[in-house]
């Protein structure tokens, strides 16, 4: 137990984020891409896609919404938007709203515009949008701006205990 948080220390001191330490830990397949992020940029999601060249149907964001008062994470292409019906749809609720931006910071352990589906300080119930599964990889927030992670989406799912279903609007 000791040896196990002192390599995951080791491996956030060399640069990781929690959520690069998850899919080390996990051994998962993935591809690290950083770019120049730029505060003033309206959209994060958006901004990443353009800065890797990346489809913005490939790029996902992951937003926190509450859902009948649990925390719940929606991960949808950055050239949608979230249904927030589908979603409290999906997970069996009534009604969603988004997340109070301090509680979902506090809860995942990211800022905004970094909060990342993978390796949050509390693990969140998580859907990701089904249309993740026609790509071969996803890109999603790495756990901090400029910084994005590449995976397939079955290794998405799996890790993060998510269920996929049709939350996104175009």
């Amino acid at each position: 137990m000791v040896k196990k948080q002192a390599r995951k220390q080791a491996k956030r001191a060399a640069g990781g984020t929690p959520a690069t330490v998850a899919l080390t830990t996990a051994k998962a397949g993935f591809t690290l891409h950083a770019y120049e992020h730029d505060p003033a940029a309206p959209s994060y999601g958006e901004e990443a896609a353009e800065a890797l060249g990346v489809s913005a149907d490939r790029v996902f964001k992951t937003l926190v919404a509450d859902v009948d008062g649990e925390l719940t994470v929606a991960v949808v292409p950055v050239s949608g938007s979230l249904d927030l019906k589908a979603l409290a749809a999906a997970v069996g609720g009534k009604r969603a709203t988004m997340a109070d931006p301090a509680a979902a910071e506090r809860t995942t352990g990211y800022v905004r515009g970094g909060i990342s589906p993978l390796g949050q300080r509390k693990r969140l119930r998580t859907v990701v949008d089904s249309s993740a599964e026609s790509h071969a990889t996803v890109c999603v927030s790495a756990g901090r701006r400029g910084l994005e992670v590449e995976l397939s989406p079955s290794d998405l799912t799996s890790l993060t205990s998510a269920t996929l279903a049709p939350i996104a609007r175009p």
